[in-house]
């Protein structure tokens, strides 16, 4: 079987240390020692770590292969207009790290612990974004379609750990005499304006968004045509990452104002789609197709760096 450039590419142990270096650049271009990200920074580190256990802990990819991470910083890199948001860089984090624990959960009822701390960092995320509960029905419903791992226990321990983290704050708010601040937190939630404002997003913006949702439905329709080749637990996280996608795409299309964190949680479920479609073809077109998402990307990066400046 002939071994193409995208298989060359995905296979090679040199694939991660080189992205790694290409992310460490883009973000020293974009400011990071000049306008000091090292709290943004340092997220980015350890998201990027969690990618790549990811992917290692529940095999995404049937094949060696360190496309997830790599898409991921690819990705990321594409939409470098948002390195400086703290909040965002948190919220991703705690997505992340969600996943990572939720998917311990996989056919286990009794997960109590592993399903604990998944919705702990869900809520310690929701402090700098309060709309991640919006996630947490969804979440309940993947749980219970897919991983099969809702029940009575596990469901109150995700109860238990979407509390904890606000029964703290409640303490230190009533300590403090500040008792507007839980009010105003969660009032957010209920800031749908209508209709949609999309005046906002600057072009930059759009096309980061473009590619990565052209990213996000070539993974999906090569997935959807190829996941009986996958065995039956990774078609079943693919099934979460792409009802996540789907739903952070709706969720993006009410309330464009959240765009910074949404793109985010975005890149972060389009990362194992389209590497699964980039390691995991071989065809002359697919090889096309790769070459030319990565000039694109590379094209969508270099604009993004120049607007910022």
């Amino acid at each position: 079987m002939i071994k193409r450039l995208q298989n060359t590419v995905s296979e090679s142990r040199l694939t991660l240390p080189t992205m790694a270096a290409y992310a460490i650049g883009i973000w020293t271009a974009s400011g990071l020692i000049q306008q000091q990200w090292w709290i943004q920074f340092a997220c980015f580190i350890v998201s990027t770590y969690l990618m790549v256990e990811l992917n290692n802990v529940n095999a995404l990819i049937r094949i060696y292969s360190r496309m997830v991470s790599s898409a991921f910083l690819g990705l990321s890199c594409a939409a470098c207009f948002l390195f400086p948001s703290v909040s965002g860089a948190i919220a991703q984090l705690g997505f992340i790290a969600t996943l990572v624990l939720l998917f311990h959960t996989y056919q286990d009822r009794r997960a109590t612990g592993w399903t604990f701390y998944a919705f702990l960092l869900l809520s310690l995320s929701s402090f700098v974004f309060v709309q991640m509960f919006y996630f947490v029905p969804l979440v309940w419903l993947l749980m219970g379609a897919y991983l099969q791992s809702l029940s009575w226990r596990t469901f109150s321990a995700s109860l238990l750990g979407l509390l904890t983290p606000y029964w703290f704050a409640a303490c230190y708010w009533v300590y403090q005499a500040d008792f507007t601040r839980f009010a105003d937190h969660f009032v957010q939630l209920g800031a749908t304006p209508f209709p949609p404002d999309f005046s906002a997003i600057p072009t930059t913006h759009w096309m980061a968004l473009a590619f990565t949702v052209v990213l996000a439905l070539t993974g999906i329709i090569h997935y959807l045509r190829t996941s009986y080749n996958d065995k039956i637990r990774i078609r079943m996280l693919y099934a979460c990452f792409i009802w996540l996608l789907l739903f952070t795409l709706l969720f993006l299309g009410l309330q464009p104002q959240h765009y910074d964190i949404l793109m985010r949680i975005l890149t972060v479920v389009t990362a194992p789609l389209i590497a699964h479609f980039i390691a995991l073809t071989r065809t002359r077109w697919t090889n096309m197709a790769f070459i030319a998402f990565v000039v694109v990307a590379l094209l969508i990066t270099a604009y993004s760096l120049w607007t910022s400046l």
